[in-house]
């Protein structure tokens, strides 16, 4: 196990459902530049609870970092009114800025 990410591989393929899990591989997975990996896990958290703004920023994120601005837009806007909503400032803030970069 080199990576962070073996780790939580592991546990995924113990648990598959977990989305504590799936987001933690998704978050190593984003943090070792494996973005496109990092997708599909951050996906399914942002599609377990509607309320989740950390796995939609990362998504976002790692949209973008793969190339696919127009798929991150309303990714990252969603985000943003999570951010807003919940009085988590900073994300906010960095999000704004994101956003009005890709206009």
């Amino acid at each position: 196990m080199n990576n962070r990410s073996d780790i939580f591989k592991e546990k995924v393929a113990k648990d598959p459902n977990n989305s504590l899990f799936r987001y933690s591989l998704g978050q190593a997975l984003f943090d070792e530049k494996q973005y496109a990996d990092a997708q599909e896990h951050l996906q399914f958290c942002a599609d377990s609870r509607e309320d989740w703004m950390m796995p939609r920023i990362l998504l976002g994120k790692a949209l973008l970092e793969a190339g696919d601005t127009e798929a991150a837009k309303p990714v990252l806007a969603d985000a943003l009114q999570l951010a807003v909503d919940q009085n988590h400032d900073d994300p906010a803030a960095e999000l704004r800025e994101i956003l009005a970069d890709l206009a």
